[in-house]
């Protein structure tokens, strides 16, 4: 953490509206000008169990949650528990004295405000309200105005009345007024530039980033079943497609789903799934549906702690093994991982683009950290042509059906092409009959076991990815050439890295930063590149095997420089912990 950052939090026991109260908070200061990063800590549970909603807020922007917490608004003793080791010297806690008298250990430079949240509420209008009580008194504490919260008022309670709006607003005034008459703690946010204030500036997750992107590029089937943390990205295309002639599905199950995206995308419309590690399970031997078939597939999978059931509210970034190799037999696959918001948004238009031109599945792999943690997000870096839609080899007339025809004698679906792409044609096209199978086939699509054409196709699907050449995109680098140490991570990795490079900089060591935002097929020779300019690598993830490490073991080598930095609690890793970790070692 800086000292330019701000950092809140509020908690309580699941049930008590933490996350709105989070959202309330987090949503004002966004539209202020500021931007935000948002946290949930969260079970698996709908009531009961801890819950908490941290807000970082700053003049820049910032990709994760922030080390440290300045002003706790806690519900209960074990949300005070929780956030103790976070809490910055000169910290304070507001909590509810109606329903308990907080606690901190001696010796803790923490100020501790007792206000009767719940009792205010109550008397003012209903129990529920205490969390705009809460509000009210954070808003005071650090220097917002009261009526900072007017316009989210009047859009959450407008429709509900008059008098809803007016009770809310009363409520909040308590809360504010109380704050100033009964403590004399105060620490003002961080300043606003004026070259943030009027910027065009959108709230999302990464799950909201992964729906819009792929509405972009012209996705208009998504066929899912609920699983947390990706059911967000159903609900953002249910806002969304509707708009654009799409259509979303929920299926029975995952297997269901998958083979909908198949059948939608065999048909010639832009299909994707989403899911979570046990629905990308599910989806193996569809995988090898897909790649068998020659079908473009688009799979998210929003990775959660695991394996099995595990721990479905936390963070991991396990699945990187699974989604490469999952699928008997062996097919081909491209494995994405944005590590940003932008990055989500962009690299969904960039699956599809790939699904299409190689006809393969293409996996986007998003932790629950950039799935589930709202951000603010500049319209102006938001390109919406930037990628242009790139449907490959695909017929969808019968002149270019006819091109085909004359010089082969006819279509053949699966023909030995010298980059292993066949071209493809939407089913009804006259002259373009063909057979789509799970089966191995010969160019015409038929079914057989014959060797040598087994070797032949075989080969033509391995072949197509000859080409593929990701390197401008799928590697971000910052820092000096020739380090003395480089840090390397993917996905939400991306924030904690950067901040602690700038600190190890400003301390006197010479470190660079690598984020890896494809997987497979790795891009080893920029990878290698950077790895032997570097004296020692350090591979930050949040998994036990060091996934990306041992990815990068046999493609890369160098296993003398390269070792791991990991973190699989289900929490994301800390700016401090990064800095710890390469002391270690420096």
């Amino acid at each position: 953490m800086t000292n330019a950052d701000f950092n809140w939090k509020v908690g309580g026991a699941q049930g008590e509206g933490i996350d709105s109260t989070g959202e309330i908070f987090a949503l004002t200061l966004h539209r202020m000008g500021y931007y935000v990063y948002t946290y949930r800590h969260f079970m698996s549970l709908i009531k009961g169990g801890h819950t908490n909603y941290k807000v970082r807020i700053s003049p820049v922007q910032r990709r994760h949650r922030g080390d440290g917490l300045d002003l706790l608004v806690a519900f209960d003793q074990g949300s005070i528990d929780f956030s103790l080791p976070e809490m910055s010297p000169g910290s304070a806690i507001i909590y509810d004295s109606t329903s308990f008298e907080g606690r901190i250990p001696e010796g803790r430079n923490i100020t501790l405000i007792p206000i009767p949240l719940t009792q205010m509420a109550r008397d003012l209008g209903m129990v529920i309200m205490k969390n705009m009580v809460a509000i009210g008194a954070s808003a005071a504490l650090v220097g917002l105005p009261q009526d900072a919260f007017e316009g989210y008022l009047e859009e959450r309670f407008g429709k509900k009345g008059d008098a809803v709006v007016e009770t809310n607003r009363k409520v909040l005034a308590a809360g504010y007024n109380y704050a100033l008459e009964h403590t004399d703690w105060r620490k003002p946010l961080p300043g606003l530039p004026e070259a943030s204030k009027g910027k065009k500036r959108l709230f999302m997750h990464g799950n909201d980033a992964v729906a819009l992107g792929a509405v972009v590029a012209g996705c208009r089937v998504v066929a899912a079943y609920p699983i947390t943390p990706a059911t967000e990205i159903l609900y953002s295309v249910l806002k969304l497609l509707p708009k654009y002639g799409g259509v979303v599905l929920q299926a029975e199950d995952e297997i269901a789903a998958c083979q909908m995206a198949i059948g939608a995308n065999y048909a010639g419309v832009r299909a994707m799934t989403s899911t979570s590690g046990p629905g990308l399970s599910l989806m193996s031997e569809s995988l090898g549906l897909s790649g068998a078939s020659e079908t473009p597939l688009v799979i998210v999978d929003v990775m959660r702690a695991g394996p099995s059931t595990g721990m479905p509210t936390k963070t991991e970034q396990a699945d990187a093994f699974h989604a490469i190799y999952s699928a008997h037999g062996e097919i081909q696959r491209i494995v994405l991982a944005p590590s940003t918001v932008e990055d989500a948004f962009y690299d969904m238009q960039r699956a599809f683009n790939l699904a299409d031109k190689y006809q393969v599945p293409v996996i986007v792999l998003v932790d629950l950290v950039l799935g589930l943690s709202k951000q603010t997000v500049d319209l102006e870096d938001i390109d919406f042509e930037r990628i242009a839609i790139d449907r490959g080899k695909l017929l969808t007339t019968k002149d270019e059906v006819d091109a085909v025809v004359a010089r082969l004698g006819h279509y053949k679906r699966y023909e030995l092409t010298e980059d292993g792409i066949s071209a493809r044609a939407l089913p009804g096209l006259e002259d373009a009959v063909h057979m789509v199978l799970s089966y191995e086939h010969d160019e015409e699509g038929n079914e057989m076991e014959e060797r040598g054409m087994r070797v032949k196709q075989t080969r033509k699907r391995f072949n197509k990815m000859r080409s593929l050449n990701m390197d401008e995109w799928a590697l971000r680098r910052t820092g000096p050439q020739n380090p003395d140490l480089l840090l390397v991570g993917w996905g939400s990795t991306e924030g904690q890295l950067e901040e602690a490079r700038e600190q190890l900089t400003a301390g006197g060591l010479k470190v660079a930063h690598l984020q890896v935002g494809a997987l497979y097929p790795l891009p080893a020779a920029a990878i290698r590149k950077e790895i032997e300019a570097a004296g020692k690598v350090l591979v930050f993830e949040n998994n036990y095997e060091g996934q990306l490490l041992e990815l990068i073991k046999q493609k890369v080598g160098h296993y003398d420089k390269v070792q791991a930095s990991l973190k699989f609690d289900g929490d994301p890793f800390y700016v401090s912990e990064v800095v710890a970790m390469v002391k270690e070692v420096a």
